[in-house]
């Protein structure tokens, strides 16, 4: 039995807009399929697309997400123990620094400044504006909460704009090469370069979009190969987005991912930095 650790899925939204079962669904994950990884956990993003909800809704929203995880650790303690939360965009927060507690509380661990969308703290990949002065200081009291932050999405200029705030633990949760894939989603070899000095973390993405042309399961083995000759054996992991996009069809689901180990085995990677992969990394990452 492998284990496994991911640091970003969409399947709480999916299951709530959808009507599905957490325990089994027809989506790329459920806990059903989960429960075949020993040791197993998995980040659940509390996310919506702001741009389709009313502001004074998304709060609501997210925490119904939230209470959905909340009653699944209480059913299955055991498989759901290293499993937490994110936030996938602060405006589902109204960008308010003071609900950053409440939600820690909720056993969220990291927060994306923005999604898709700027908002009052930063832009996001695809508009381009740093960070406020309002996101600056939201930034500081996730520190201050012991709170990640996680740069996929952000802006290039919100990224270095972070770097700049030496007390801030930070992260890509899920995010590719930009080296292998120009897309503004994914990060430059200086970017991941400055998340490993920073001792961040870096999740590989599924999403077929940041891949490449029709990418296979070889091709997120690309990724992956192409950050470790950067120095990232210790602190890249997976961060699959799972039911959050379209991926690769040797990759359909979590069920999937011994395709991935196999990928790594052909390419000779010992068995020790395929476990690294898989779940130390992420685990130590959470454990700082």
């Amino acid at each position: 039995m492998y284990p496994y650790y991911d640091a970003h899925c969409d399947t709480l939204s999916r299951c709530l807009a959808e009507g599905w079962d957490l325990w089994e669904n027809p989506g790329h994950l459920d806990l059903k399929r989960l429960s075949a990884y020993e040791p197993a956990g998995q980040v659940f993003a509390l996310y919506l697309d702001s741009a389709r909800v009313p502001p004074s809704e998304r709060f609501a929203r997210i925490t119904a997400q939230a209470e959905l995880f909340r009653r699944a650790r209480k059913a299955y303690p055991a498989l759901l123990e290293r499993s937490c939360l994110s936030v996938e965009g602060a405006e589902l927060m109204d960008c308010d620094e003071g609900k950053l507690p409440l939600v820690r509380g909720w056993g969220v661990r990291w927060v994306n400044l923005t999604w898709n969308h700027p908002n009052a703290l930063s832009g996001s990949c695809l508009t381009g504006e740093g960070l406020t002065e309002r996101g600056r200081s939201f930034a500081r009291r996730c520190a201050a909460l012991g709170i990640g932050v996680d740069v996929s999405h952000l802006s290039d200029r919100g990224f270095w704009d972070l770097m700049d705030l030496e007390d801030v633990t930070l992260l890509a949760s899920h995010s590719d090469s930009r080296t292998l894939c120009p897309h503004p989603r994914n990060l430059t070899d200086e970017m991941f370069r400055a998340l490993i000095e920073r001792r961040g973390f870096v999740g590989l993405n599924y999403s077929r979009g940041f891949l490449g042309e029709n990418p296979t399961v070889e091709t997120v083995a690309d990724h992956l190969e192409h950050f470790l000759e950067l120095g990232g054996e210790d602190q890249v992991g997976l961060g699959s987005d799972f039911d959050g996009t379209d991926v690769p069809g040797d990759l359909s689901g979590v069920q999937d991912l011994p395709n991935l180990w196999e990928a790594l085995y052909r390419r000779n990677y010992p068995e020790s930095l395929v476990k690294k992969i898989a779940y130390q990394n992420l685990g130590r990452f959470l454990g700082q």
